[in-house]
Order: C-alpha cells, then sequence, then structure tokens
C-alpha cells in the first residue's frame, strides 16, 4: 500500500477510534475540515507541522501513522494489555535481579 493511502487510512481509523468527528478533529489540530477530508480522502498530502499536529491530537508517535492499523478496537486494547503486561514483567525481573545482585554483594562483604 503507498504511504499516502496508508496515512489517510489510519489517521481515520485513529480518529473514528478516538471518536472523532471530521470537525472535531479539524477544530483541535486547528486545521479546516476540508483539508481533514482531502487527507483523508487521499487528495492531498500533509507537511511535516501538519503530521505532527494529527499524531499529537490521534496520540500515535508520527511513524505509526505509517504502520497498518486495525479497524477493531479489542484487538488494540489487547495489545496495549499485552504489552503493559510484558513490560512489567521486565521491570519486576530487572528489579529482582537487581535486589538479589545487592544482597549477594552484602553478603559476599559480610562473610570477607
Amino acid at each position: 500500500m503507498q504511504a499516502k493511502k496508508l496515512l489517510s487510512l489510519n489517521i481515520k481509523i485513529l480518529r473514528k477510534k478516538l471518536g472523532f468527528s471530521q470537525e472535531k478533529l479539524a477544530e483541535i489540530t486547528e486545521l479546516s475540515t476540508q483539508t481533514i477530508s482531502d487527507i483523508e480522502g487521499c487528495r492531498t498530502w500533509v507537511s511535516d507541522k501538519t503530521l505532527e499536529k494529527l499524531a499529537r491530537f490521534l496520540n500515535v508517535d508520527i511513524f505509526h501513522l505509517f504502520l497498518p492499523q486495525s479497524e477493531d478496537k479489542k484487538d488494540d486494547t489487547l495489545s496495549f494489555f499485552h504489552n503493559r503486561i510484558d513490560k512489567l514483567k521486565t521491570t519486576i525481573k530487572d528489579d529482582i535481579d537487581k535486589r538479589l545482585d545487592q544482597f549477594y554483594i552484602s553478603e559476599k562483604s559480610l562473610s570477607n
């Protein structure tokens, strides 16, 4: 899929997931409704500044606008929670490893 078409589709998907109309997205990004319509309709390309605005208000990094998005809210929610759980597991494991290292270091220094 070409970048322009993927960008257009992603903006539309993300806007709808947030429950925004084109008018509401235009209002909060300070773009015209016609501009949002043209972007989603794949009739125009966007500037870097517009990409930044859209990404900020759609709550994603700019590069996410160029990655395939799922239209299914359940998939995104599950994916979000799986990622959070994986991060928590890593954080907990790292914390335990750090504490064990500190414990063994202090035990070793006491025995010498």
